[in-house]
């Protein structure tokens, strides 16, 4: 039995990677930004099993994710492509990539506002960023990449040994979980905080990307199980992050304005509660977030693109095949770190934008995903029953909601007005 025991626990070990990479990948700058502003903005409280309920709703899309790719063998894109013809698959395509570019960058401001606590100029910390990318495509093996990519990816979990520093009220802790309370005024600060981490969950490249994944590292019908081991596992290693992040900054609650904090001044506003080197890994973390994400969004690029243009496109390629696939790839990541290094480019604003553009961007991502893991024709048995119908469905019509309403309480805040005017 012991044998048994152990041969499963190899097979897991073996078949996880997707699901944590996509998860661990979605904790990125503007994301970890958006957390640790709502600690610092709201502390200990209603906003801590939020967040947990965001990555729940994060697991159930993802893994349609998961049985889409084992089942049909097929990435995202291309089942897009075939199922609802030519227009609808380029502009699957070109919505991904605009939303992928816009998204690289964010993702390069943050490692260059991370690597700012240390003095390093930005053109080094961009150039480091796309030094790490090129390091980990240059086995030309998917097995290889995905093992570096977890391994840098895992280091997103410094924001627990942060949080700990910290030294949080761990009643307030168990209170805020076991009754969502305080909860906050709602007004329209505490409306972008929550529908911005509710965007920080799921984004559509997470769709592209997981399914791709799954397909190149090979995984089968039989192997759906484990992949839902592995997206539950990353969910879960991607949430305790979250939380460690909002518990971390939870001490400045009140006492500085974080709607426009980068990085290096939360590390910088942290120094004297967690010291030195806590902040400093605050900052580290932020680092990583940025590099690891911008290492997967435009492997996502890569992987649409290869599949809606019929070009090869798979991280076991060497060079000479592959050059399409790679040339998207780094190409996408260079002119973001380009656009990066502009001198006074107004990054806060950037960021802002570019959350708006991707959350109003999932409204026909989640439709299409929905539309496909039904499709009894490519998803033969593992199409979804009616309960996880019912799930999804809400999940999908909840987070299409909130995507809208973020975008117009940035785009519109007049519309908002209203809830702090009584």
């Amino acid at each position: 039995m012991k044998r048994g025991f152990g041969s499963r626990i190899w097979l897991i070990w073996l078949l996880i990677g997707p699901g944590i990479l996509v998860m661990l990948g979605e904790n990125d700058g503007p994301s970890m930004l958006s957390y640790a502003a709502t600690g610092a903005k709201f502390g200990l409280g209603f906003f801590l099993p939020f967040v947990v309920l965001t990555f729940a709703m994060a697991f159930v899309v993802q893994e349609m994710t998961v049985r889409l790719g084992a089942a049909t063998h097929r990435g995202h894109a291309s089942l897009i492509f075939e199922r609802f013809g030519p227009f609808w698959g380029w502009f699957a395509m070109i919505d991904l990539g605009i939303g992928n570019f816009l998204t690289l960058i964010t993702e390069l401001i943050a490692v260059r506002a991370g690597m700012s606590f240390f003095g390093i100029p930005p053109w080094i910390s961009v150039l480091t960023a796309l030094a790490v990318l090129g390091a980990v495509l240059l086995s030309h093996r998917y097995w290889t990449w995905e093992r570096t990519t977890l391994l840098a990816a895992a280091f997103n979990l410094v924001f627990v040994p942060v949080a700990l520093m910290a030294h949080p009220d761990w009643s307030a802790f168990g209170h805020a979980f076991a009754t969502w309370q305080p909860v906050p005024s709602l007004d329209k600060d505490t409306v972008l905080i929550l529908l911005s981490d509710i965007g920080a969950t799921v984004t559509p490249w997470m769709l592209f990307f997981q399914q791709s994944a799954t397909v190149d590292k090979g995984l089968t019908a039989k192997d759906i199980h484990f992949g839902r081991i592995d997206t539950l596992l990353g969910a879960g290693l991607a949430a305790a992050a979250a939380l460690g992040t909002i518990v971390a900054t939870a001490p400045l609650a009140h006492h500085i304005s974080a709607s426009s904090f980068q990085a290096a001044q939360f590390a910088q506003a942290l120094q004297p509660i967690i010291g030195h080197f806590g902040a400093a890994l605050f900052a580290l973390g932020m680092v990583e977030a940025g590099i690891v994400a911008c290492i997967t969004i435009s492997t996502s690029s890569a992987y649409a693109f290869g599949e809606v243009a019929r070009k090869p496109h798979s991280l076991n390629l060497p060079a000479k095949e592959g050059k399409s696939f790679y040339a998207v790839l780094y190409t996408c990541a260079a002119a973001a770190g380009a656009i990066v290094l502009i001198p006074g480019l107004p990054l806060v604003f950037v960021v802002l934008v570019v959350n708006v553009i991707a959350v109003l961007a999932m409204p026909p991502a989640l439709v299409f995903l929905y539309l496909l893991v039904n499709d009894k024709d490519i998803m033969g048995d593992v199409k979804s029953p009616r309960w996880a119908n019912l799930l999804a469905g809400a999940v999908v019509v909840l987070l299409t909601a909130a995507g809208v309403l973020y975008g117009v309480s940035v785009v519109a805040p007049g519309a908002f007005a209203w809830l702090g005017g009584h």
